[in-house]
């Protein structure tokens, strides 16, 4: 169903992962992982292989939601993650091989003639391997204070017979339990994806291959809440961006709202249950740690009104729950990140924006651009409603005038009678670009003159940013265009939405679907790519995304009302 190579098998609400090693001196082959401690770490535990008489064997792979399948001529191996912890294993006529990607004071040690436990110091995690039917076979010699190899061979106990095997995580003590059979655990994993997919959002027939992919991604990148995650938390993907980001979880959530309010909610808060006093976000958080380098830009109030939209779920108790949280946000840009005090929040590193290398930022840094000031003019008018709603209408007053005051000067500040420009904070330098970053005030909608959003709207649809497949994140004539540049060119779900959400406030709904539509159509095809060529419509980077899932989802669904 789904591409091993670039899909990995994982579960809902698990750190257990299989795929390929993505790095630079991968070599195919498969490995369990343990995706927890961040994209610093691939989080190899062991290398997969087929084993048959002592040799190893070639195989092709079929991964479908609820098992990984493995065959050669000899026979075929079974993979499927039972519960959070948990990984079955069940061959018939072939063994399997688990060479332990090992470090420093690794071992293994046999617990009972069919229980092994080996402890992976550098995962920080125990991994207790019990055999059901067949033999397990290790080789791990102990040298000073480690194994100096540790390989288990699981084996049938003979020709034609099948193995079945349990693999589960553990910290410190393992508690004996029992496993149900492969094929119930297998049929259990299956109603879930099912569930799943019966509460993801609808879309036309012609995205159906699109849909199960998206629907899969997202499932299967939900981790539990461990360390510093309080909450179930849907990275961005399983291969190696093991990570959230702070506007990357806002798309997720937004694609959520309307079949899982709740999960949806938990998404959206998680950053703001680690937020700083000063009311920074961290750029990034997963079960270790967060990084606070950087943030991310604040999308938040115009998600958080796109999740109310969606379901009663958002109720005056949750409105009580993120109104100081996204006030302190709001300020913190206001306050801390206008070093010249003009009254224009500025961005100190494209990092920041979430469009890291865009064109803006070419000639250094503080930058001063115009979707920044667009989700902040957003996010006051929803604090205004959020405000009233709570009963805070002295608050609501305030927060209008300063959403009011704060359009007022971003047009003054970087409307030139043209376009939207971003500039030099202090110097006020106009930055030569050709990003679509510049574009993003179309989120603004008729809150904009008549005549500038005529030509914001203008500029999307003749300009040269729309190609057959969607919006280029840079003119494709620039001289900075990149095929594979990031923010230098190809298409992104999150920005496509930005502009989409634009184009349909200012009530240009053709031309909104029609983006939302060459989308969607171009991802069915390519896969849930981080991002892709504006101009092949090829995937690039990470094959699977969860915010290019959610964004797929949230854009079809468009299309199917």
């Amino acid at each position: 169903m789904f591409d091993i190579q670039k899909i990995p098998f994982s579960r809902y609400g698990s750190f257990i992962t299989i795929s390929p090693n993505h790095q630079e001196k991968g070599d195919g082959a498969l490995y369990i992982r343990n995706i927890r401690n961040g994209d610093n770490d691939f989080g190899e535990v062991f290398k997969i292989e087929l084993v048959w008489e002592g040799k190893i064997q070639s195989y092709k792979s079929t991964l479908k939601p609820s098992f990984l399948l493995l065959e050669s001529a000899e026979g075929y191996v079974e993979f499927c993650i039972t519960d959070a912890n948990v990984l079955q294993i069940r061959s018939k006529g072939i063994g399997v091989r688990l060479t332990g990607i090992t470090g420093a004071y690794d071992y293994a040690v046999m617990v009972e003639s069919d229980r092994w436990e080996v402890n992976h110091s550098s995962q920080e995690m125990r991994y207790m391997i019990a055999s059901v039917k067949g033999l397990i076979e290790m080789d791990a010699p102990f040298i000073e204070q480690r194994c100096d190899k540790i390989i288990a061979d699981l084996l049938p106990d003979s020709i034609g017979a099948e193995m079945e095997c349990v693999i589960e995580e553990f910290t410190t003590i393992y508690h004996p339990r029992s496993y149900p059979a492969f094929e119930d655990g297998r049929m259990a994993v299956k109603r879930d994806f099912e569930a799943w997919v019966h509460n993801t959002l609808p879309l036309p027939e012609e995205y159906s291959s699109g849909k199960d992919l998206a629907a899969y991604i997202t499932w299967s990148c939900v981790v539990p809440a461990e360390g510093i995650l309080t909450r179930p938390a849907m990275y961005m993907s399983k291969n190696w961006m093991t990570n959230i980001w702070s506007w990357d979880h806002c798309f997720n959530a937004m694609a959520l709202a309307k079949k899982s309010p709740e999960l949806a909610w938990d998404q959206f808060m998680i950053f703001f249950d680690l937020q700083d006093t000063t009311g920074m976000l961290p750029d990034f958080v997963n079960n270790r740690f967060a990084l606070w380098n950087f943030t991310k830009p604040p999308i938040h109030g115009w998600t958080l009104k796109r999740i109310w939209e969606q379901s009663d779920y958002v109720t005056v108790e949750k409105l009580l729950e993120v109104y100081e949280p996204l006030k302190k946000w709001t300020n913190w840009w206001m306050t801390y990140q206008d070093s010249d005090h003009d009254g224009i929040p500025q961005y100190n590193h494209g990092n920041d924006s979430g469009w890291d290398n865009s064109t803006i930022f070419h000639k250094g840094t503080p930058v001063e651009s115009p979707d920044l000031s667009s989700f902040l003019v957003l996010q006051m008018e929803v604090l205004a409603d959020i405000a009233g709603k709570i009963g805070k209408k002295d608050e609501a007053e305030e927060w209008r005038l300063q959403s009011k005051q704060l359009l007022t000067g971003m047009i003054e500040h970087f409307w030139d009678g043209e376009r939207f420009t971003a500039i030099r904070s202090g110097t006020h330098e106009v930055i030569e670009s050709d990003s679509l970053v510049l574009s993003i005030p179309l989120i603004l909608g008729k809150r904009l003159p008549g005549d500038i959003l005529e030509k914001l709207i203008e500029g999307i649809r003749d300009k040269g940013f729309l190609t057959k497949y969607g919006l280029a994140t840079e003119l494709p004539s620039s001289s900075f265009y990149r095929e594979d540049g990031y923010w230098r060119g190809p298409i992104w779900a999150p920005t496509t939405l930005l502009i989409v959400d634009g184009l349909l406030s200012a009530g240009e709904q053709e031309l909104g679907l029609e983006i939302a539509r060459r989308f969607c159509a171009m991802a069915t095809k390519s896969g849930m790519a981080e991002n892709y060529n504006a101009l092949t419509g090829e995937s690039l980077r990470d094959p699977a995304f969860t915010w290019t899932s959610s964004v797929f989802l949230i854009l079809g669904y468009l299309l199917y009302k």
